[in-house]
C-alpha cells in the first residue's frame, strides 16, 4: 500500500533565531518545501515573536512558500503589510476578528493565499461557511502560544470530521495540523485527512534535516502498510 502524501512544513519558532538565513538554506537543501512562520502578538496569546520585517529579511533569502500563521487580534490591520513582506499564505484565527469573511476575502484580494486556524476548543462551524473560499484550514492541536505541546487527543476527531465535510461538500481545501505532531502520530494524522503538518521542536530538534524529513515519511509510509 503506497503511503498517502502530505506537507510537512516546519515551525520556525523552534530554529535558531540567531541564523534564520541559514536555517531556511537548510530546510531547502534538505528538501522541503514549506516553512511555517508563528507570529504572535502578546495580546491573543502570550507568547511575542516576529513580524512583517523579519519575514521581509527572510524572504530576500529563501524560495520556500511561507506559511504566515497570525496569532494576533484584529489580524486584519495587517494583512498588505505580510503581505509585502513575502507570505504567500496568510492564516488568521476565527477567535481574532468578527468579520473573519472581510479578511479572508481581503487575503485573497492581496493575492495571498487565504486561511483560517481554529483553537481546540472552537468548533467547526466557526468556518463552515467559508470553507469555499479557503485554500487551507488550520486545526489546532494544542493550545497556541508555546513550542512543545503535547497533542490534545479529542482534536484527531476534529481532523476527521473536517475532512468528511470537505468530501460531502466536494471542496479542495487543504486541511493543516499543528501541535505535538511528531512522526509517532503521523501516520495516524494524515489518515484522518490532514495534507499539512506543522511540526516544531519534533523536527527542528532532531539535525540533520534531511534524515528527519525521511523519518517522518518513514513514518507515514510504515503505518500505512
Amino acid at each position: 500500500m503506497t503511503a498517502p502524501t502530505f506537507i510537512l512544513s516546519p515551525s520556525l519558532l523552534s530554529a535558531d533565531f540567531s541564523r534564520l538565513a541559514d536555517e531556511l538554506a537548510a530546510l531547502e537543501e534538505a528538501g522541503l518545501t514549506w516553512v511555517h512562520l508563528d507570529v504572535m502578538d502578546g495580546q491573543f496569546v502570550p507568547n511575542i515573536t516576529f513580524g512583517p520585517p523579519v519575514i521581509a529579511s527572510m524572504r530576500r533569502k529563501s524560495r520556500l512558500y511561507f506559511d504566515t500563521h497570525l496569532m494576533i487580534e484584529r489580524p486584519e490591520r495587517y494583512l498588505s503589510a505580510f503581505r509585502d513582506a513575502g507570505s504567500d499564505l496568510i492564516c488568521v484565527h476565527a477567535e481574532a476578528t468578527v468579520h473573519l469573511e472581510r479578511a479572508v476575502a481581503e487575503i485573497a484580494r492581496l493575492g495571498a493565499a487565504p486561511a483560517v486556524a481554529l483553537n481546540p476548543a472552537t468548533p467547526l462551524s466557526m468556518v463552515e461557511y467559508l470553507l469555499p473560499q479557503l485554500d487551507m484550514v488550520l486545526v489546532m492541536t494544542v493550545n497556541p502560544g508555546f513550542g512543545g505541546q503535547s497533542f490534545i487527543p479529542f482534536t484527531m476527531d476534529k481532523i476527521k470530521a473536517l475532512a468528511a465535510m470537505r468530501r460531502e461538500r466536494d471542496l479542495s481545501f487543504r486541511i493543516q495540523v499543528d501541535g505535538g505532531v511528531s512522526p509517532d502520530n503521523t501516520a495516524a494524522l494524515v489518515a484522518a485527512g490532514a495534507d499539512v503538518l506543522v511540526s516544531g521542536s519534533a523536527f527542528f530538534g532532531h539535525p540533520p534535516y534531511k534524515e528527519r524529513l525521511d523519518v517522518f515519511h518513514a513514518a507515514a509510509a510504515t503505518r500505512a502498510t
